[in-house]
């Protein structure tokens, strides 16, 4: 699974906005490819930040 689509899934296992260092621990995705995948996917609107330095998936 691309990382991108890990981080979505995790966002959506959740149910709740999450910081990039709570993604990369429940995933177990090393914090800096969070990051990266994180920028991507902001770029593309696919998570929206709800309050700062928190993130969900786009409904």
């Amino acid at each position: 699974m691309e990382i991108k689509e890990a981080i979505i899934e995790v966002l959506k296992k959740e149910g709740k906005p999450m910081s990039a260092g709570q993604i990369a621990d429940a995933s177990g995705i090393d914090r800096k490819d969070v990051d990266k995948a994180m920028k991507t996917l902001k770029d593309e609107e696919r998570i929206v930040s709800p309050k700062r330095c928190y993130w969900e998936p786009k409904l």
